[in-house]
């Protein structure tokens, strides 16, 4: 299929006026040195032959009041992101379309919080319980990467937690805002003899704009850096409670228009929303001597869930669940020759959900009806490698060997015995090229992915327990050229990408099951896209983030479970155009005022493309100042969402049964707060 360029349209020429005016500006000075872990090389941004972004902590945490990943991540091209105020659906995060069809939780991404995995090993990752509060740094690595990460068809996200490593400090923070929302935290780090520390808690409170949609939920996040002789062992403990999140689930069009703060009446019938608790501990060992360095993991997640979905049979959902893991890796040193780079490790991770299900009766536990052990076993082998040839110009390429497993044991016996195994394994390569031109950096790569069935995913259509087995995990190839340039000033990177993808996981909702969500394969599709992205600062304070996306992703071949022919069709959730502007100032005198401001193009609810969602363009603004009295450091904050009360929709639910696509935003709402802090010194 023949593959159209991207309309130009007038609102977008100031933002590639602006992005072509930054490449223009860039001085004959090198690029700055960012250190990227996420490609397990370490390598620069520089140097890395892929698309790599990397948020810093004044973005996550300043000025924000951190509900959720999209606040710091909102300016990353290729990465979009929907349903910030539903807390029992989860962030929807996408990343070159790799995860828009989750109803539940992030699916395609790999999520990793302090070298520990947050995604399970059946390929799901919740972000409830990433503490925002005392994140240093997040990665962004835009593209599949399975032949790092194994099951995680469009990317990775990595996000480093703080350490304490400087003086002891203590820090409080109290918020709060329209909306119901209410916040408070406490931290303290700092270096303890030779060890350094760092711990965050936090509770946050969330009546929200739409009925029923309440959250309360509090965390607790902990990090030691501990030396062992010449090596060092990090352990990082991390434990959520979130006894509260409602779901007022999605609204048809009438509704929306109409009344759209009010939630869908059987939501409220049978009291859809979720509780849980979590708690996760991680040990990294790091070695690094001359012949090479070595990194060993291994972690232990505990995690409790009870949710309520808006149907009678089998509407309550419960599981304990157990997942634990290790895995090492080895980055060869001097044994090499000094142009020659060379990684490779194993990855164990284990999963075991005891899941049950109860008829919901009117929000109120009915009779048993599925009882189940499920058990996931992934297990891989990887390699790295980069081979620098000259000055100008270096390769890399990477190989994998992941090998999946679902096993599940019926302990519902009264219906029949739906016990059963299925196995899943993919050779994952990948292959780059990058060249240094002087200041500009020209990188191609080409890699390929794959993306299993959640554990949720495999559910039977016909509602009985056990596994569908029809179901096929989704395979992508990427091909990827992209052009990086800048100094200490000016940042300007472009990337295009084409990805084919065979039986891609589309969902579907049926009629006597409103609100659970089933999957299908589907034959081919294709994604076409364009990411650019510019940040420029100014001596005198001023400084601009901007990014554009342009993407085209189409069913090649789909003939749903129905007969329904959606060939030639574009994939639904996902916007032709979203863009980001991010206008900041910063004073001498410590007050920061920022201006983020995210255009959404229009996009299609379902795989007919029958249900056009209109664009809209959405401001928020943030305005902060950091003042010092001598060891005390205050912050105040005030911040305006949605400034100029854009009516739009917070979250599109692909497919839902009934024209229940819409998730309402609020309205303008402001919050504010502040952040004390102090240092006693010695």
């Amino acid at each position: 299929m023949n593959k159209a360029l991207p309309p130009l349209n007038c609102r977008y020429l100031p933002i590639i006026a602006l992005l072509f005016c930054a490449s223009m500006a860039c001085a004959d000075e090198p690029l700055d040195e960012i250190v990227v872990s996420a490609t397990r090389l370490e390598t620069t941004v520089r140097d890395a032959a892929r698309a790599v972004s990397v948020v810093d902590k004044e973005r996550i945490q300043n000025g924000t009041q951190q509900l959720g990943l999209d606040e710091a991540l909102a300016g990353v091209p290729g990465l979009y992101m929907q349903n910030r105020y539903n807390f029992a659906q989860d962030l929807r995060i996408s990343l070159r379309g790799f995860g828009a069809r989750s109803s539940f939780g992030v699916r395609g991404i790999k999520i990793v919080v302090d070298g520990i995995p947050e995604t399970l090993p059946d390929g799901q990752a919740q972000v409830d319980s990433i503490d925002l509060g005392s994140a240093q740094r997040i990665e962004v690595l835009r593209g599949p990467a399975s032949s790092l990460y194994g099951n995680a068809s469009g990317g990775v996200i990595a996000i480093e937690s703080e350490l304490g490593e400087g003086e002891p400090f203590v820090e409080g923070s109290v918020g709060t805002g329209e909306l119901g929302f209410r916040s408070i935290g406490l931290k303290t780090g700092g270096q303890l003899g030779t060890a350094d520390y760092l711990l965050n808690v936090s509770h946050l409170e969330f009546d929200g704009w739409r009925e029923h949609s309440e959250a309360r939920g509090s965390i607790l996040n902990a990090k030691v850096g501990i030396p062992v002789n010449d090596d060092r062992l990090t352990v990082a403990f991390n434990v959520s409670d979130q006894p509260v999140s409602n779901d007022p689930g999605g609204i048809n069009a009438a509704q929306a228009a109409s009344a759209p703060r009010t939630a869908r009446d059987v939501n409220l019938q049978y009291d859809a929303g979720e509780a849980l608790d979590q708690q996760r501990l991680g040990f990294v060992f790091a070695r690094d001597r001359d012949a090479g360095s070595l990194t060993l993991r291994n972690y232990y997640t505990w995690r409790d869930f009870a949710g309520k979905l808006p149907f009678n049979g089998g509407g309550i959902v419960e599981f304990d669940r157990f997942v634990y893991g290790a895995g090492a890796l080895y980055r060869l040193g001097d044994v090499l020759p000094a142009n020659w780079e060379l990684a490779f490790g194993i990855d164990l991770d284990r999963q075991d959900d005891d899941r049950r299900r109860f008829n919901n009766e009117n929000g109120t536990y009915g009779d048993l009806s599925l009882e189940q052990q499920e058990e996931v076993a992934s297990n891989a082998v990887f390699a790295q490698a980069q081979y620098l040839l000259n000055e100008r110009w270096s390769f890399s390429a990477g190989l994998r060997f992941d090998e999946v497993r679902f096993d599940v044991r019926d302990r519902f016996l009264s219906d029949g015995d739906d016990s059963g195994e299925v196995t899943f394994d993919q050779l994952s390569p990948s292959f780059g090229i990058n060249a240094k031109l002087g200041r500009h950096i020209l990188f191609a790569n080409w890699s390929s992915g794959f993306e299993t069935p959640t554990t949720t995913e495999l559910a039977n259509p016909d509602a009985s327990g056990g596994f569908n087995a029809s179901l096929k995990p989704q395979r992508a190839n990427n091909f990827e050229l992209g052009f990086k340039t800048g100094n200490d000033k000016v940042f300007f990177e472009v990337a295009a990408f084409l990805i084919k993808l065979k039986d891609e996981l589309v969902p579907f909702e049926l009629p006597a099951f409103p609100g659970r969500t089933f999957f299908v394969n589907a034959g081919r599709s294709d994604r076409t896209g364009l990411e650019t992205a510019v940040s420029w600062e100014h001596e005198s304070g001023f400084s601009v983030d901007a990014s554009y996306t342009w993407s085209d992703f189409t069913y090649d071949a789909f003939v749903d479970e129905n007969g329904n022919d959606f060939a030639g069709k574009r994939l639904p959730g996902l916007p032709e155009h979203f863009a980001y502007v991010g206008l900041n100032y910063r004073s001498d005198a410590g007050t920061t005022v920022s201006l983020d401001t995210s255009y959404s193009g229009d996009l299609y609810a379902d795989n007919a493309n029958g249900t056009k969602v209109d664009d809209y363009t959405v401001a928020n603004l943030r305005l902060y100042r950091e003042i010092t009295m001598d060891r005390w450091r205050v912050r105040p904050h005030i911040g305006i969402n949605n400034l100029f009360d854009e009516r739009y929709n917070s979250n599109i639910r692909i497919n839902a049964f009934g024209g229940r696509y819409f998730e309402p935003a609020p309205d303008r709402n402001v919050y504010l707060g502040v952040v004390v802090g102090f240092e006693p010194g010695n």
